[in-house]
């Protein structure tokens, strides 16, 4: 009995000594985080109409904007001292949407400031800079409507699908995310993602067999909030319309919208891409051969 005691009273005193050492900071111990992902948050966007139609739009732009949670604290700051910066120089209101598209086109509420052709340019400068700063990576699925053969072809569905997709071709396991999009289309994408979940199939670049690769890294239904209450879902919209106007203009040569001439040019715009290229913001492996990395269906 004084035996089994003698040897419970060590063992007691073994744990209480590691544990004063450990205060002390003379013990290290080593945690195994093999098995602890990194989340990851993903914003998403679009350009375009997503009927099948063209007579609104010729294409659906789609784009997503993804970081580690652990950056989203240190983005925000960047984004707020942005918009803290034009605000002192050009008095545009923090809490004001940055909407590209109507800002380009001098819309409201952007026509009130009543900013010159130059100041307009350095505000869209500055938001690129910034962009160029995030610690982020952009993908941009673009649907051509005008290749489309099947009446019932969805586009939503299918750009959100790629997008998705590609995304979790980025992670490959290695860290989850959960997806938080603008307002207005929550229904067909909440739909889509719990679809895919379960059968997304995948052509095999090998043969002409399709194996289901269900998505496996993406946590909880898609999120919505609206965009004039997110800077990183404005960020996505900002993008994406760049990418609307590089497609339609420089690749396939068409003029600027009278608008958005009176703006900027073919040339700002291609140096707005550039800038987020050489920066490594923009997810070139989704589409190797594409030079901004865009992904573009169907083929």
């Amino acid at each position: 009995m004084w035996i089994k005691i003698k040897k419970y009273v060590r063992i007691i005193h073994v744990i209480k000594v590691f544990f004063v050492k450990k205060m002390k900071g003379d013990v290290n111990l080593q945690l195994d985080k093999t098995n602890i992902k990194e989340n990851y948050i993903a914003y998403f966007d679009e350009t375009g109409d997503d009927g099948n139609n063209t007579n609104s739009s010729e294409t659906f732009l789609l784009t997503s904007m993804y970081m580690p949670m652990s950056s989203w604290q240190k983005n925000y700051e960047i984004v707020r001292k942005l918009r803290k910066k034009l605000k002192e120089r050009y008095q545009f209101h923090i809490k004001e949407e940055m909407h590209t598209k109507h800002f380009l086109c001098d819309k409201d509420p952007y026509r009130k400031y009543n900013w010159s052709k130059e100041q307009k340019q350095e505000i869209l400068k500055e938001y690129t800079l910034a962009i160029s700063k995030l610690d982020i990576s952009i993908l941009n699925v673009m649907i051509d409507k005008r290749k489309i053969k099947k009446d019932d072809y969805k586009v939503l569905e299918n750009a959100l699908t790629y997008n998705i997709q590609r995304i979790e071709n980025d992670s490959n396991g290695k860290w989850n995310y959960i997806i938080i999009t603008d307002s207005g289309r929550i229904s067909p994408m909440r739909k889509t993602a719990r679809e895919i979940r379960a059968y997304n199939p995948i052509c095999s670049k090998f043969s002409t067999k399709i194996k289901n690769q269900p998505i496996k890294s993406l946590i909880e239904d898609i999120l919505e909030k609206d965009s004039k209450e997110s800077y990183f879902i404005q960020i996505c919209d900002f993008v994406s319309y760049f990418i609307h106007l590089y497609q339609k203009c420089y690749i396939e040569g068409k003029q600027l919208p009278n608008r958005v001439s009176n703006c900027i040019n073919l040339n700002f715009i291609v140096r707005v891409l550039e800038t987020l290229k050489v920066n490594g913001k923009l997810n070139l492996n989704a589409n190797k051969g594409d030079y901004y990395g865009i992904v573009k269906y169907p083929k």
